[in-house]
């Protein structure tokens, strides 16, 4: 049988203790990250409001004017302030690009990330002790990350895929082009008691770092990606996705481990593709696979309503 994605596997990012998706319409959305709401833009949010009397409780609304973006305050927010997801803590800020440094539909990627992981874990465990060497954990085997699983998380941003795959045991190599974000991460993961020795914080072009590892033979056992449609590198390398991923997803293939359930996860927040052009650019540098692709939801808490908020595949050999 021939090896394929499946490009029908939508996931659905339901409600948690410290988020929701309140309410939405008229090209808005309206949630709740920890106690503070907020209210965002939101293009596919065609629909009418069901709710429009829980609007007027907002701590916070993006608006744009003139093409310009800014926070219109109705009450106190503080300039960051701390939210969780399972054992994943981290911080939550408004920006001025209206984001918060989470993105909600990524949960069940990040259940899937923890299951891959664990699964990884439990089979390279079982590979040393028959090998005689150290079992994963053993405080010689820290610094030699041939011994446990080894994650890259390119385009990281605030890093929460990086603080998942930290806790469910990965070594994380967590890439990033902004030092801001980097920052960031890198205080998320203090707040998720995170030891240092487990992930390594990189400021760089992700291709011209992928590339970099290819040249040094490197391999990850699971490698995590949201790239967007335009950026700039750490050195002002130019990122235009329509031209460089393909070229990416072909030095991934060079990095990538051959090992049984080693995982790639590609997610397109911003790229404005659909989730069969992942699926078939994926396809194109991987051969044939066994995976799934759809669209990434976040379903309302007070309905069945969902707002699409992207795309991802994934596959693991």
């Amino acid at each position: 049988m021939t090896k394929k994605i499946n490009c029908d596997q939508h996931l659905v990012s339901l409600p948690w203790d410290d988020y929701e998706l309140i309410d939405s319409g008229d090209n808005m959305k309206l949630e709740r990250f920890g106690e503070i709401i907020v209210v965002r833009p939101e293009t596919q949010a065609l629909w009418k409001k069901q709710k429009p009397e829980l609007w007027e409780t907002a701590h916070a609304e993006f608006a744009f004017h003139d093409k310009k973006g800014e926070w219109k305050m109705n009450k106190p927010v503080p300039e960051s302030w701390q939210i969780s997801w399972h054992d994943a803590r981290f911080l939550a800020r408004l920006t001025g690009f209206k984001h918060t440094g989470i993105f909600p539909e990524q949960a069940p990627n990040w259940v899937w990330i923890k299951d891959c992981v664990k699964a990884l874990n439990e089979r390279q465990g079982l590979a040393i002790k028959q090998s005689g060497r150290p079992e994963v954990g053993d405080p010689r085997t820290f610094s030699q990350q041939a011994t446990g699983v080894s994650i890259l998380n390119l385009f990281g941003y605030t890093g929460i895929a990086s603080l998942v795959a930290a806790q469910a045991g990965a070594f994380v190599t967590h890439v990033d082009a902004s030092k801001q974000s980097l920052d960031w991460a890198h205080e998320n993961a203090r707040l998720s008691d995170i030891n240092e020795d487990r992930i390594r914080w990189i400021l760089d072009d992700a291709l011209a770092f992928v590339k970099r590892e290819a040249r040094r033979g490197a391999k990850y056992d699971g490698i995590i990606l949201d790239p967007p449609a335009f950026g700039r590198g750490a050195k002002g390398e130019v990122w235009k996705i329509e031209e460089d991923f393909p070229v990416l997803l072909e030095s991934l293939k060079e990095i990538f481990s051959d090992a049984t359930g080693s995982f790639l996860l590609v997610n397109g927040y911003a790229a404005g593709y659909a989730p069969r052009s992942f699926a078939q650019a994926i396809e194109s540098a991987f051969g044939e696979i066994n995976g799934e692709s759809g669209e990434l939801y976040i379903k309302e808490s007070s309905s069945e309503r969902v707002i699409p908020a992207g795309v991802s595949v994934r596959f693991t050999r």
